[in-house]
């Protein structure tokens, strides 16, 4: 064999395994609200069995986080809202927070993003609201301090409530009354590049429109689209929609450069009789089609080639948290590890299946048209649906859970045998290259 053949031989192997790892935009949450939960070591072996490259704490529990230590697994942890006002008023107790939650574990555990807060801005805490910008930056300068300021960003989390406005989604603004807060939060975190994290549930905007073919809209199931009025653009799923809409709103603000991570989305497996949405099909189809949408890489239409990094609710089911009976049906995996349904993340489902994106060719767009009140609604105080129409039972199939929440869950490709090739391979190549 010649030189240049082993070569690039060599090169193709080298991009075939880079491009062979699992996605690195897809992660998981990973709530604790229940009392049925396997042991953390159980659940970071699950982790780490999957393909799920991020997970999203809403704590900072350091059972989970030692047990992820040198898993590779990039972990989200949260400041809970309570410890804000301490946080903002004392850069001691910031400091001794990111003492005892980060540097007791990193770089070992792979801490990436510490969240100061959850859907603070839109919780109507006005003594929360005041303190979370100063919490966030004594944060980030117990970080700085640290020599981790690059490594680790500091960031927040909001429901889709904080827009004004989402329809049509070049249309997206945040809404008013949070307009002087949020702006000097954006600042803060453009100055520390750190992502703007947001919750979009396209499952609450169908409950508020259960029509058919909202349902297809929303599950990224063949559908006729819904035109933008202003850019004539044509959208084929709410996902982008709404993410777009963010986007929008970025932008008007002279932010569009911050990133955006979408911290929460998901669909119910199950739920109360009278909701409309939840079952075992849809959720299944909504993770599924999403997860083949991410894989893509197509992203948005106003933020095309580039999958955003998404969390998926949720790993598990959480029993104890309170509301509907979907609340508690998120889950991807039950607490004796079985899934409880298989969304296409098994190590033999890596390429994306192209019928979910195909759009109906017949039907014909609806046009999304400028709205002074956001039609995507905040999970977190779903509307009013104008029907509610049964749905029926879905067919059970494989386990695989998803919790009412937050995440996502994936299995991993392996790489024993590229491995081995490569290594083979650069030894022959050694070998060759000594002859001459």
């Amino acid at each position: 064999m010649q030189k240049p053949s082993i070569f690039f031989l060599l090169c193709f192997l080298l991009q075939c395994f880079c491009s062979s790892k699992s996605e690195s935009f897809v992660g998981v949450n990973y709530g604790i609200v229940a009392d049925n939960l396997p042991p953390p070591e159980a659940t970071a072996k699950l982790l780490k069995s999957t393909s799920f490259e991020k997970v999203r704490l809403y704590g900072a529990d350091p059972a989970i986080i030692k047990a992820l230590a040198n898993s590779g697994i990039g972990i989200v942890i949260g400041a809970a809202n309570g410890d804000i006002p301490a946080m903002a008023s004392d850069p001691n107790f910031a400091g001794q927070w990111v003492n005892s939650n980060v540097m007791a574990y990193y770089p070992a555990s792979n801490i990436i993003v510490v969240s100061v807060g959850n859907e603070v801005v839109t919780s109507g805490d006005q003594n929360l609201l005041s303190n979370l910008l100063p919490a966030m930056q004594n944060v980030q300068n117990a970080l700085n301090a640290a020599s981790l300021g690059g490594k680790i960003k500091v960031s927040t989390v909001h429901s889709m409530a904080v827009l004004g406005q989402s329809e049509p989604p070049s249309a997206g603004a945040f809404n008013p009354t949070f307009g002087d807060t949020l702006k000097a939060l954006l600042q803060f975190q453009s100055d520390n590049s750190s992502p703007f994290m947001i919750n979009p549930y396209p499952f609450f905007a169908y409950q508020s429109d259960p029509r058919p073919d909202t349902l297809a809209f929303c599950l990224f199931q063949p559908n006729a689209g819904r035109v933008d009025s202003r850019t004539g653009i044509k959208y084929m799923n709410m996902f982008d929609a709404q993410v777009d809409s963010v986007h929008s709103a970025l932008s008007a603000m002279g932010f569009k450069d911050v990133e955006i991570v979408v911290a929460e989305t998901g669909w119910p497996y199950k739920g109360d009789p009278n909701e409309v949405g939840p079952s075992l099909d849809n959720a299944k189809n909504y993770n599924g089609n999403l997860i083949n949408h991410l894989r893509s890489k197509v992203g948005t239409p106003l933020m095309p080639g580039k999958s955003v990094d998404t969390y998926i609710f949720a790993l598990y089911d959480e029993n104890l948290k309170p509301g509907p009976g979907s609340e508690r049906s998120f889950g991807l995996f039950r607490p004796d590890l079985s899934m409880i349904y298989d969304p296409g993340l098994s190590k033999s489902a890596q390429t994306p299946a192209p019928s979910a994106m195909t759009p109906a060719p017949t039907a014909s767009a609806t046009t999304l048209t400028p709205s002074p009140i956001p039609v995507m609604p905040n999970p977190k105080t779903p509307t009013t649906p104008a029907i509610r129409a049964p749905i029926t039972p879905a067919t059970p199939v494989t386990p695989v859970t998803l919790p009412p929440g937050l995440g996502i869950r994936g299995t991993a490709t392996s790489f024993k045998p590229l491995h081995s090739l490569l290594l083979i391979l650069v030894a022959f190549t050694l070998v060759e290259l000594r002859r001459e």
